[in-house]
């Protein structure tokens, strides 16, 4: 019997395929006495043996998919496996107090633990802490007889089933094999989500029971247009969804004829379309979807990849690459915007209540100015490869944004004394993303060459709503007359200082908001690369006049957002 899951479409396309569950296994277990101490050790090595083999497996594949500096870590938990002092105080415990060997592992790698995490002073120290704890998770299922999922380690067509895909997990898929996830958590601005369709592969996220539904080896099918998935469909049901993938595939390929066009509405007036990237290597699929730009380089990523601060050579590399990736098209590079959901384990933050409003972006980059400048620098050497724009995220006030700006100019100034080569023409501009920024849009756009509006945060502080709470996703409502008010003022206040306004949230690719984004005068869009070309062909049917009607009545008549989807479809016919 063929059971219905309905969710969220986070990434367009239809797949199907066996369910793989991304799911933490229960590693929970009883302390009992043992008779035959050699067998329990026995079991042990067999656990360790098997642990080693596993993780010489996933090494391997993490060097082949995501290079040798990713697999790194691998190397320390093989370390772990092989340390003689670990090792021998857990035979010991079970040969001296008779233990079984889960106890016995437990209560030795947790003192080491403890050991670690207290050594404050020292970053690397504290780090160990979690290869063990990783690794005793690992030594323990073999223990257990229970798998731990793999990413890494997938080698056939699956769905990937989980509670919610972290940044890491995603970093871990290959395209290959994944062709597609369905998550319980998450909305169409989660991680997971905008991960998924730089992927380009089909994601139907915030099921609410998707890892209780499924089980391992089911035949998922994730219809990511409608947000739809079948668990073990029917023949028939198999039969019309490949029909679906086909329609989709052959519109898909309408579409890429209009990869090397203008983004040019039906009376002539032309908006640049760019893609939201988060590593150099998806400099490459903006390219292949016609990308005019790159309007957001999410920096972090440089960041939450690796195990320490990376040094300046280090970014200056990743910048240099998407720079000279876009051959003289414009790189909007968004400086480190950690914090909130965004955590690094080598750069430990204040646990705050509330850490969307806390200590985050551009709040971190001001007080730790070693971290700030040393990006800056980078960021600065790598602009002479191609058409470079910096832009600050979480700006509130238009002191912050002339701080930041100062520090750019002190580096550029000491780099240019240095007698390195560094652009003329680098843009600086703030990402808008909240309300107060928004309300004083005027006297910012004085100081910022540019405005991008990043409508995710935008939306929820506007809202306050928390953009991961399923309970008030329902706030999260791009079309709400406020929101568009506060675009419009955005843009307005911009262009009466001769500036441009670009959108790098998720709305900018937004089937039913680029009429009104057309109509509210935005320059650039840009979005999962994905989307480009679906949205050039819908600008290239739109007046831009008549949108400009449309956008006028959704801000001064409308009250809610069906009215504001009743007139897009009535002037969009």
């Amino acid at each position: 019997m063929t059971e219905m899951l309905k969710g969220i479409a986070a990434s367009d396309g239809i797949a199907a395929a066996k369910a793989y569950m991304l799911v933490q296994p229960d590693l929970s277990f009883s302390e009992t006495s043992i008779d035959d101490p050699e067998a329990e050790v026995k079991r042990l090595n067999d656990a360790l043996e098997a642990s080693k083999r596993e993780l010489e497996l996933i090494k391997q594949k993490a060097t082949e998919n995501l290079g040798a500096e990713e697999a790194q870590v691998f190397e320390a938990h093989l370390t772990i496996l092989a340390d003689p002092e670990l090792i021998g105080q857990i035979t010991d415990k079970i040969n001296n107090d008779k233990v079984n060997a889960e106890a016995a592992l437990k209560s030795v790698t947790d003192m080491f633990i403890g050991m670690f995490e207290a050594m404050t002073d020292n970053a690397y120290m504290q780090e160990r802490a979690g290869d063990i704890r990783d690794v005793t998770k690992r030594i323990m299922s073999h223990l257990l007889g229970v798998k731990l999922p793999n990413p890494a380690l997938i080698q056939d067509e699956v769905v990937i089933v989980a509670h919610d895909l972290t940044p890491s997990d995603t970093a871990q898929l290959d395209r290959r094999y994944v062709k597609g996830f369905i998550t319980d958590i998450g909305g169409r601005t989660s991680h997971s989500a905008i991960m998924s369709r730089t992927l380009e592969i089909p994601a139907v996220v915030g099921t609410g029971s998707a890892t209780t539904d499924i089980k391992e080896g089911d035949m998922v099918i994730i219809d990511g247009i409608s947000g739809d998935a079948l668990i073990n469909p029917t023949a028939e049901e198999l039969a019309d969804y490949k029909q679906k993938a086909e329609e989709f595939a052959a519109q898909k390929a309408e579409w890429a004829q209009l990869k090397n066009a203008k983004s040019v509405s039906a009376d002539g007036k032309e908006v640049l379309l760019g893609a939201n990237i988060g590593t150099p290597k998806d400099v490459q699929g903006a390219v292949d979807n016609g990308a005019e730009a790159v309007g957001l380089f999410r920096s972090e990523f440089l960041y939450m990849d690796s195990s320490e601060l990376p040094t300046e050579d280090e970014q200056f590399e990743a910048y240099k690459a998407a720079v000279s990736g876009m051959n003289g098209k414009q790189v909007v590079v968004r400086t480190m915007d950690i914090g909130g959901d965004k955590e690094l384990p080598y750069l430990p933050l204040p646990d705050e209540q509330n850490p969307f409003l806390g200590y985050r972006a551009i709040r971190i980059s001001l007080t730790r100015q070693d971290i700030f400048r040393t990006q800056l620098r980078a960021l600065l050497r790598a602009s002479k490869y191609g058409r470079l724009a910096i832009m600050f995220p979480m700006i509130a006030t238009v002191q912050e944004f002339k701080d930041a700006k100062a520090i750019f100019e002190e580096e550029k100034a000491k780099l240019v004394a240095e007698g390195v080569e560094v652009s003329d023409d680098i843009q600086v501009g703030m990402m808008m993303e909240i309300p107060a920024a928004a309300m004083i849009a005027d006297k910012l756009a004085k100081y910022a060459d540019f405005f991008s509006i990043g409508t995710n945060d935008l939306i929820q502080y506007s809202m306050a709503a928390d953009r991961g709470n399923e309970r008030v996703s329902y706030l999260y409502q791009p079309y709400n007359p406020s929101i568009l008010r506060l675009i419009k003022n955005i843009i307005e206040s911009s262009h009466k200082e001769g500036k441009w306004t670009g959108m790098c949230g998720e709305m900018a690719g937004d089937q039913i908001a680029v009429p009104l984004l057309l109509g509210l005068g935005l320059d650039e869009f840009s979005m999962s690369a994905t989307s480009i070309l679906k949205t050039r062909s819908l600008i290239k049917k739109l007046d831009s006049n008549k949108m400009k009607e449309l956008a006028e009545k959704a801000v001064t008549e409308c009250e809610t957002v069906d009215e504001v989807k009743a007139l897009v479809a009535e002037y969009t016919k």
